[in-house]
Order: structure tokens, then sequence, then C-alpha cells
């Protein structure tokens, strides 16, 4: 298995955003008698994966794919190494095992010649990765981050005000005004909570979504998506503040809980997709530095507490 794990990476051939991106469709239309994101599913773990060597998170459209495997075969952890990685660590991959895939970018140089710049590009890769279920001789020690609902909901209403954003309360809807800047929300007693999630958690869920939003300001990340997606702009915008705030909520460590108006962008996003096999590596990309924008404020707040 090792092998074939070796020689399904070093196929040069291999389409990562296409294979990516159908797992990714396939998941949300696989849905329990409805159409729906596999990170809303009852029992999903909102803790971000990482890596077992470096114990760095995984980044972008790899938070998704790695969410995906573990909600289908039911892993609790979200550790992941490749087969080597894991025997590094002492660990082992039990064999008849099956990997789950990922992708890294490999930088790559060309020279030019005739005294032209020289061209930097990066192309897609694929890696395969187990998850701390697969293997044996490995013990779960090395602080995966856990769920605590009280500290969490302490913790995000710092990151709300570190952000410093206009938000006023009031009203029956959830949005952000480019024209004023600001978001509006409503009061926390008009959300309800979940088999898996507390009303808080639905109101601060919603505001990172909206936050997201507030983040792509042109005097922020000028998030911008260019002609490629034409008429799809908006639902792109969209599904980068839906990923956005599932990336936040993993960080701040609570329950991701869906909008009321998820179901009527869900087909719109499947259609991007299935239109656009890179759309959501974008997607997923604007979403991550969203997210890390967006929590930066937290931590500098935390910085300067300390000092």
């Amino acid at each position: 298995m090792k092998n074939q794990s070796k020689s399904q990476s070093s196929n040069q051939r291999i389409d990562v955003y296409t294979l990516i991106t159908n797992q990714i469709i396939a998941s949300i239309e696989n849905g329990v008698g409805e159409v729906q994101l596999p990170w809303h599913r009852k029992g999903f773990s909102t803790a971000r994966p990482f890596n077992v060597q470096s114990t760095k998170a995984y980044n972008g459209v790899n938070i998704l794919a790695l969410w995906i495997a573990a909600y289908i075969h039911g892993f609790e952890h979200g550790i992941w190494g490749t087969y080597k990685q894991w025997q590094e660590r002492g660990g082992q991959v039990r064999k008849g095992e099956q990997s789950s895939l990922i992708v890294f970018f490999k930088d790559i140089d060309v020279e030019n010649g005739n005294g032209e710049e020289n061209s930097h590009y990066s192309i897609a890769r694929a890696s395969h990765v187990f998850n701390v279920a697969q293997v044996d001789g490995f013990e779960v020690d090395i602080g995966e981050p856990q769920i605590d609902k009280i500290i969490a909901c302490e913790k995000a209403e710092r990151f709300v005000q570190a952000t410093n954003a206009n938000i006023t309360i009031g009203g029956l809807r959830a949005f952000y005004s480019p024209s004023s800047d600001s978001i509006t929300m409503p009061d926390r007693h008009r959300f309800i909570g979940t088999e898996t999630s507390t009303p808080t958690e639905g109101w601060y869920s919603t505001l990172c979504h909206e936050l997201t939003h507030w983040s792509g300001a042109s005097h922020r990340l000028d998030r911008e998506f260019g002609k490629r997606f034409g008429d799809n702009k908006y639902a792109m915008e969209e599904l980068v503040a839906e990923l956005g705030a599932a990336f936040l909520c993993s960080k701040l460590g609570i329950s991701i809980v869906p909008r009321d108006d998820h179901a009527s962008y869900i087909n719109n996003w499947l259609q991007v997709l299935k239109n656009d096999p890179k759309a959501i590596f974008t997607a997923s990309s604007k979403a991550s530095k969203a997210a890390d924008y967006l929590i930066s404020f937290l931590n500098q707040s935390n910085l300067s507490e300390a000092a």
C-alpha cells in the first residue's frame, strides 16, 4: 500500500482540482434527506485538521477535504500524516487502509534566457495522508484542541471586540452593508440551538459569516474575483463567507451552525463548482486568508493585554 500511495502521488497527470472538487460536490449532494454542507452534520467535529509531523494546521481546500474525509469515515480526531510521517512518529498505517487526498503547491522557476525575466509559477501536486484512527502504535497526546462551549463564547466575544467592526444589533436580518461598512445582526434571542450547538453559538457563527464579508472591503483585503466568475461573483463571495465562518468557528472552538438562507445558496455553489473545478480552491484560499486576517485582531489584542 505504501508503494501504491507513492505511485499515486507521483502521477503527474492526476487532476487534483477535479478529484477534490468532485469529492466535495459528492459530500454536499449526499446529505441525509437533503442537500447540505458536510460540516453542518450531526456529530461532526469542528477541530481544525493538522499534520502529525509539523503540528501545523492545514489550510484552504485541504481543511474541507479532510473534514469531509473525517466525516465519511467517522474519524474522531483531526490528526493526519503521510505514510512516511507516521512511520517517523513511531506509528504504522494498518494494511488495507485507504488514504485521503490533499493538495500542495510546488513552486517552479523557469529560466527564459536572452535577458528575459525568469518565469515563476506554482503547480498543484497530490499528496495522500492517513488519519490517526488508521494507525497502530500512536497515542493521541499532542494537544489537539478540544471544544469548550463556555470558554469558546468568551473567546468569541473578545474576538468580535478586537475587530472593532461597526456592528448594530436589531432587526430580523443579518447582513453586511458595504456602503456604510457596517454589520447588522438580529438580537441573540432570535437564534435557536441545535442538537450540537447553543443559540449563542448560532449567533456567533452567523456574525463570523458577516465579518468575513466585512474583511473583503477595498480598504482591508480588497477581495476581487476578476472576470473569471462573471455573474457568479456573488455566489463566490457567499461561498467565501460560508467557508470563512467555518474556519473562524474552528479557530475559536465553537460549533458551526447553518444559516437559514443556506438552502437558497447551495444550488448556486454547486453549479459554480461543477462548472469550474478550481473554484473551490479559489474560495477556500480567500476564506483562509480572511479567517487569518480576522483572527489576527484577537492575537494583537492578546499581545496588547499581555504587555
